[in-house]
């Protein structure tokens, strides 16, 4: 069986906490910049391995004479820096060059919208910056993708040369795609969300640990109150966080938090609201309440954890459940996933082209390298533990009956994740999605743990929005 052992990198990405967990504030708390220069005054100055890709479908051009002398990248983590570097068509790790072209990585975290204040005064300034400080590239999340692909800084993927391949999956370029229907970037990762469980203490609970049992008992949310009823008799908890299934009700919204500028609380959120109260008082998950990246949290990943579920992608079981990883306290195997009560999808990764880039040609072969690259997607898959956005590539490792995944006892999740895909739905979103995400659960949590009432905490949460956003309407 071709099994990947991961144990070893996993534990690794989970002290750095790179890759996918962008909200749980990864990466240094200040920029960090990367350049030919500094990378090999890292290397003692000698040069590194080449770490080149080279052959698959799309063949870098060369950079252009009249393009510019450094390639700008803005990211929030050195998740996809690190993708780049090893799986890049025509990029030599020892130079920290692209098809010759020094490449220069200015990284700052996610947390309090750093990553984004430091982007957009970089975007604002892109007219008058010099040409080698001109951003040519950057990385955007979905909950704020929005904010640039509806705006005049990020350009149609067809001013580069490019077109939406069938390979994509439909919503990851719905979601790239301005109000206009213009595509203004690729993602290099699906990311359907699943339903993680482990797979001891889903024998005792359920019967059985097959993920085609765990299934059919968990296939809609009564059968889930039901089964936390009776995880919660025999001394489990259903879930840690009390925000842990709020993805799976929000990515299924059928109405937007803000419309004609007037903001209205969807009624899957509602639902949520609900359950996470009932689940609260009736003892099904945490007193303490820790949110999805909270210490008590995480902990319930050890082996001697009492939590059955926890939900998330392919990025967020192999790079954020480092505590399972654990040689001494973890239980490595002891997992496996299915869909769960909705499908849903949790973040993911998209790559933008700044308008006024001096690099066209560069961002161009960047986007085609992964997601028509099927040697670059094979990659990310197998050695990555990605969900790559190549629907031949995923095909590829769904059908191989000998693939699985080592951490969930053996699984094709590649599989699974296949099945989802065509359930997810991209629509009603906003630029003010993320921070009435995020900012709806925080103020919400003192109406679970019964600190003010609803109406209270509602309260407090429309101040916040007033006060954010003074041109929203709020109830």
């Amino acid at each position: 069986m071709k099994k990947r052992i991961m144990a070893v990198l996993l534990a690794a990405a989970s002290v750095v906490a790179v890759a996918g967990c962008s909200n749980s504030g990864s990466g240094s708390s200040n920029s960090t910049t990367t350049t030919a220069a500094t990378a090999a005054a890292d290397n003692g100055g000698a040069a590194a391995a080449d770490t080149t890709a080279g052959g698959g479908d799309a063949a870098p051009a060369a950079a252009g004479s009249d393009e510019g002398n450094v390639f700008n990248i803005y990211a929030w983590n050195e998740e996809f820096k690190g993708f780049f570097e090893k799986y890049m068509p025509g990029y030599d790790a020892g130079a920290a060059t692209l098809n010759g072209v020094p490449v220069k990585w200015t990284i700052n975290p996610s947390d309090d919208g750093v990553y984004q204040d430091k982007l957009d005064a970089a975007l604002q300034a892109q007219a008058s910056a010099s040409a080698d400080d001109k951003v040519d590239m950057f990385l955007a999340e979905a909950d704020y993708i929005l904010k640039y692909t509806d705006s005049d800084y990020t350009m149609d993927i067809s001013q580069i040369g490019l077109s939406q391949v069938d390979t994509e999956y439909t919503y990851t370029v719905q979601a790239a795609s301005d109000s206009n229907g213009k595509i203004k970037g690729v993602s290099f990762q699906c990311c359907p969300s699943a339903l993680i469980y482990r797979r001891s203490i889903a024998k005792e609970v359920i019967g059985s640990d097959d993920p085609a049992d765990v299934q059919a008992a968990l296939d809609s949310w009564d059968k889930y109150d039901a089964v936390a009823a009776k995880a919660k008799d025999l001394g489990y908890y259903m879930h840690a966080s009390f925000a842990e299934t709020y993805r799976v009700f929000s990515n299924n919204a059928t109405s937007a938090w803000v419309t004609n500028g007037e903001l209205t609380i969807p009624d899957v959120v509602d639902k949520w609201t609900e359950q996470a109260k009932s689940y609260y008082d009736k003892g099904y998950i945490l007193d303490t309440l820790p949110g999805v990246w909270d210490d008590g949290k995480t902990a319930q990943m050890f082996a001697d954890g009492k939590s059955m579920c926890f939900f998330g992608p392919a990025w967020y079981f192999n790079f954020c459940m480092g505590n399972a990883q654990d040689p001494d306290k973890g239980c490595y195997g002891d997992w496996a996933i299915c869909e769960g009560p909705q499908a849903h999808f949790w973040g993911g990764t998209w790559i933008l082209a700044a308008t006024g880039t001096d690099n066209p040609s560069l961002v161009a072969d960047v986007m085609r390298a992964f997601t028509e690259n099927e040697e670059v997607c094979e990659n990310l898959v197998k050695n990555e533990g990605q969900f790559s956005n190549n629907k031949t590539v995923n095909a590829k490792f769904a059908n191989d009956p000998d693939f699985g995944n080592a951490f969930l006892g053996n699984q094709n999740d590649t599989a699974v994740f296949s099945e989802m895909t065509d359930n997810i739905v991209w629509a009603n979103a906003t630029i003010y999605d993320q921070l009435c995400n995020e900012k709806y659960q925080e103020f919400i949590k003192d109406y679970i743990n019964g600190t003010v009432d609803k109406n209270t905490a509602l309260a407090n949460f429309y101040g916040y929005i007033n006060e954010k956003y003074p041109a929203v309407v709020t109830p």
